[in-house]
């Protein structure tokens, strides 16, 4: 399947669901959290370690006036060699369109993985802003540059064909990752990332994910930014730089495949990581009946 071939069926199929109702509807009347701001990157729509059921609530249990999608929310590499869209992804994809059509901005910053869409830079599609890279104003003042991330990746840059191979073994990975949080499942256990485990304890990769996030800042600034937002390494970081004695903030929003992150700014400017799954075990515990202390029965007189 070749790029153009795979860019028409994701358009198609994203033009015709206006038209069909999501497979989960959308709750009514469900308390929303409000924020300026919402940044998610690295869906991975189009594989099977999409965790779109845990996204589905995130994106029906908060609200923005702004989203930017920073890139790697379709996976073309994977869906040119086997196309998979569940009906669970469509209503990803439907949620979206929705807050468009609802009034809310939604840029949409593509990545290495949704190559493919680069081509419209500068087009509106569906009430969705397609750009290359964004600068944003935080509430307080800030200005942050808004981009996927893998330009600055050195392997991306100099060996596309490793790239590649990585991809295939990470692929491999988000298989054991999907098998072992079955099992948690079963067992009544939270979602745990087998891949994010391994992450922090291999040398190699702290210290490529370190030497990334010093190289993305320094690019920031040298635009002359307060910061940058970026996704593309999986990783949800806030860090905080120095350039030529100017402090540069480094925010990464996570992904979707492994740690279920999203960045928000607050309405006062204020910026912070979730990590849903544990935002969702809050809000369980908090709807949770009160235990009521059992009756205690009466003393019997001597």
């Amino acid at each position: 399947m070749t790029a153009a071939d795979l860019t028409d069926i994701i358009t198609d199929n994203i033009t015709s669901l206006p038209l069909n109702p999501p497979r989960i509807p959308e709750p009514v009347g469900t308390e929303r959290r409000s924020y300026r701001t919402i940044w998610i990157s690295d869906v991975h729509l189009g594989t099977k370690g999409c965790n779109a059921e845990l996204l589905i609530d995130f994106l029906d249990h908060t609200d923005s006036e702004t989203m930017y999608l920073v890139g790697d929310i379709i996976d073309g590499w994977r869906l040119k060699k086997k196309f998979y869209w569940p009906a669970a992804h469509n209503d990803i994809v439907w949620r979206i369109l929705k807050r468009a059509h609802r009034g809310t901005r939604i840029v949409y910053i593509p990545g290495n993985h949704d190559e493919m869409f680069r081509q419209f830079t500068g087009l509106n599609f569906g009430g969705i802003e397609i750009r290359r890279a964004a600068f944003h104003d935080t509430a307080d003042g800030r200005r942050l540059m808004v981009l996927h991330g893998d330009e600055f990746d050195a392997v991306m840059l100099s060996h596309r064909w490793l790239a590649f191979v990585g991809d295939h073994a990470y692929h491999l990975m988000m298989k054991c990752n999907i098998a072992v949080n079955t099992v948690r499942r079963w067992l009544g256990k939270p979602y745990w990332s087998l891949s994010k485990a391994a992450k922090h304890k291999v040398k190699n990769a702290v210290e490529f994910i370190g030497k990334y996030e010093e190289v993305v800042a320094r690019a920031a600034g040298e635009r002359g930014v307060d910061g940058v937002v970026c996704g593309h390494i999986h990783t949800a970081e806030f860090r905080m730089f120095e350039h030529h004695g100017k402090p540069v903030e480094y925010w990464n929003d996570g992904d979707w495949v492994e740690g279920c992150n999203a960045l928000v700014e607050h309405h006062d400017g204020r910026m912070e990581i979730l990590h849903w799954p544990e935002e969702m075990k809050r809000r369980e515990r908090a709807d949770a009946p009160m235990d009521t202390p059992a009756d205690t029965p009466e003393r019997v007189a001597a």
